[in-house]
């Protein structure tokens, strides 16, 4: 069976086709990094990281890429208001970007390039589009002009006169047309910036996409993903920017994934309603938290509640289970050979309704659904082996089959719980506020070791307290 996938560009499900044989190239919008990651944040890096997985799970040759966005007006003002350069923000964000993805077993990109890294891939893109007269310059500022391409809007379906009337649009009358959006933005006090042909400035948040992809990938590639809040107006201007730049298709598929809702609201910093990834690893297992997140499809919402995720973590205790039983037979040394009362056909078969619900635009309801009713195939078997009719060996040989293919979706992962990295500032804070407690316990001040205590806690920090002489107080993260 092909794989499909429903390209939001055509607003179908189509037959996966790379442009190079077995080689699959595919670009994620990372983060902007200027504040903690949400569960949001979380649901499309595990519904991505799975793609990822399911396609070299398939046999091909991924080379994925996943960008920082660490240039933005909101890293700028949370600069300026802690009285700190630029960078030291965005680094602080993505140390702790890098601990929240490894806490829920998402591994990194092959390439995760930073924009500021990138700024002459960005001005030599710019410079193209100039040549080419789809953008303009006005007062060192540069801006693609929207009515130039005339395809922009295929992938959101958005009209350009209404558009135009629309409140969204931002009103700049240096502008040839409301539509038209910053390429290169002309230096202002207290910012960082870097030179171009059109003066001091940096790059607009539309641009870093597109260079940065287009650097690691070509000017064409196979599969652009992103959150469904990203098609209008972040990827239906990659696309016009970038074909505009290069007379070629852009990306040949696109994927986005759906909301995660609170109480049936989209979740949003806005709206105040955010739950951080930290503190959700801080009181649930993450693989139990990512089996949740597979139990809807990527491209719908998802409905969150803390007791879900309960459920996830017993239908996950009997995947372990087995996987811990398999593990005492293998102890005991190689298995002798006996019947297989058709297991291995049974396996097979389970096998290929897994494939087949994966090659279905990656459904893993139902991928879970087949790896449930292949767990509870093998429990039978273990009862089978136990009395003789069946070789222990096929039962072993069945849980590696399962094993392999919840790997596939990023569960079963040796260690199950991943360790999860501490950025040094995070770390400093804690170690201090670790002394500060032990003084006071010392000083039996007992009300202040206390408030010490709950401070920690805050920032996910679980204590163990040595009893005896030996003293001392061991920490962990989100446990």
């Amino acid at each position: 069976m092909a794989l499909r996938i429903f390209n939001t560009l055509t607003r179908r499900k189509e037959d996966f086709v790379p442009l190079v044989a077995g080689e699959v190239r595919m670009y994620v919008c990372g983060v902007t990094v200027y504040d903690l990651c949400h569960i949001g944040h979380a649901r499309s890096a595990i519904a991505f990281d799975v793609i990822r997985r399911y396609l070299r799970f398939r046999g091909y040759r991924v080379t994925f890429i996943k960008n920082y966005t660490d240039v933005d007006d909101r890293i700028i003002r949370k600069a300026n208001e802690e009285g700190v350069a630029a960078s030291v923000i965005s680094e602080r964000y993505i140390a702790h970007y890098q601990s929240d993805m490894a806490s829920i077993g998402v591994a990194p990109a092959d390439v995760e390039p930073k924009a500021t890294e990138h700024i002459p891939q960005m001005v030599a893109l710019i410079g193209r589009l100039l040549a080419r007269g789809v953008a303009y310059v006005v007062d060192g500022d540069v801006y693609f002009e929207v009515r130039r391409f005339t395809p922009y809007g295929k992938l959101s379906g958005k009209n350009l006169d209404e558009l135009e009337s629309g409140a969204r649009v931002d009103v700049d009358e240096r502008k040839r047309d409301p539509l038209d959006f910053a390429l290169w933005k002309a230096s202002k006090p207290g910012e960082p910036s870097w030179p171009s042909p059109w003066g001091p400035g940096r790059p607009g948040w539309h641009i870093e996409c597109s260079a940065m992809s287009m650097q690691y990938l070509g000017e064409t590639f196979d599969l652009h993903g992103g959150g469904e809040d990203l098609i209008f107006p972040h990827h239906e201007n990659e696309i016009a920017q970038s074909e505009g730049a290069t007379g070629k298709p852009f990306v040949r598929c696109w994927a986005h994934n759906g909301f995660v809702n609170l109480n049936s609201e989209k979740m949003s910093k806005s709206l105040g309603n955010t739950l951080w990834i930290r503190d959700m690893v801080g009181r649930h297992d993450p693989e139990a938290l990512r089996l949740y997140f597979l139990g809807t499809h990527y491209r719908h919402p998802l409905e969150f509640g803390d007791e879900r995720i309960g459920e996830s973590l017993k239908a996950l205790g009997r995947l372990r289970a087995l996987v811990e039983e398999a593990g005492r037979i293998a102890a005991k040394g190689t298995p002798a050979p006996g019947p297989d009362g058709g297991l291995f056909d049974e396996i097979a078969a389970h096998r290929a309704r897994f494939e087949a619900a994966m090659d279905d635009d990656f459904n893993t309801p139902q991928a879970l659904g087949v790896l449930f009713d292949l767990a509870r195939l093998l429990q039978g078997a273990r009862a089978q082996a136990d009395d003789g009719r069946l070789a222990a060996g096929v039962f072993l040989m069945g849980v590696g089959e399962l094993v392999t293919l919840a790997r596939a979706l990023g569960l079963l992962e040796p260690g199950g719980r991943p360790e999860r990295p501490v950025d040094p500032q995070l770390k400093a804070r804690i170690e201090s506020l670790l002394y500060l407690r032990e003084q006071a316990r010392k000083q039996r001040d007992f009300a202040e070791a206390d408030r010490l205590r709950g401070e920690l806690t805050e920032l996910g920090v679980t204590l163990k307290d040595s009893r005896g002489d030996s003293g001392g107080t061991r920490w962990t993260l989100g446990s």
